[in-house]
């Protein structure tokens, strides 16, 4: 991977698709309504960054996700993985788009743990916003995002919980360093590397987007080869 600079962006693809509205304390409203325009607009047949999904197959797995617990259990539980995407394709199969579309928007039903007071934003911010570059960045012509301070802020407190889960088994030491010099470190022992680029990118790495997170590395070669060997992803 290459570090890269942000051009203009809006919502859409592309810095000629307008954006909605923002909200600064509430982004995990603002990145869902702009994934659900942005899948609008390009229908339930657009590729993802999702391995073999397409557009319809990620709002099935959302809609899944918030409103059925049962078999949301498999996203995170291996062994019940099997029933999660069964129902997944059934979901998918026996609901129009438009309406997996809506159900998305209207967020999560107030029985659901995301409906809970307080955890729509420290559940779903991360996961709508991976998701939304999800989709961003598998069209043609998707350009990064300029730097987003008030979101930034909150993916960086998500961070350290999410990277030292899923890089548990990376064997390096390895330190992820934003633009303005601070440092988390993710994972201990071992030879050491550090993953450098903009807050946004570095969760798109450490979510498993590394096809696609502009990002680079530092640091001992043998670590920096684990960290391009090892695959993972959330």
């Amino acid at each position: 991977m290459v570090s890269g600079s942000a051009g203009a962006y809006h919502h859409g693809v592309s810095a000629d698709t307008p954006a909605p509205a923002a909200d600064s304390t509430y982004p995990a409203r603002t990145e869902r309504l702009a994934l659900c325009e942005l899948m609008s607009r390009l229908g339930p047949e657009a590729p993802t960054m999702c391995d073999g999904w397409r557009t319809a197959d990620l709002a099935a797995h959302l809609v899944v996700r918030e409103h059925r617990p049962d078999a949301a259990a498999g996203i995170v539980v291996p062994p019940l993985s099997g029933h999660n995407e069964r129902v997944r394709r059934k979901v998918k199969e026996a609901t129009p788009f438009p309406e997996l579309i809506d159900r998305i928007r209207q967020g999560p039903p107030t029985w659901s743990v995301f409906g809970l007071p307080g955890m729509d934003k420290a559940l779903n911010t991360a996961e709508y916003f991976v998701h939304h570059e999800d989709v961003r960045r598998a069209q043609h012509g998707w350009e990064p995002r300029p730097p987003d301070p008030a979101l930034d802020e909150y993916l960086w407190r998500r961070l350290r919980g999410t990277a030292r889960l899923v890089m548990r088994k990376v064997p390096a030491e390895v330190t992820v360093v934003r633009p303005d010099g601070k440092t988390l470190l993710v994972t201990k022992g071992g030879k050491r590397a550090r993953v450098h680029g903009p807050v946004s990118e570095l969760v798109l790495w450490v979510f498993g987007r590394a096809d696609v997170a502009q990002v680079r590395f530092t640091g001992e070669a043998e670590a920096v080869a684990a960290l391009t060997e090892h695959r993972w992803r959330v």
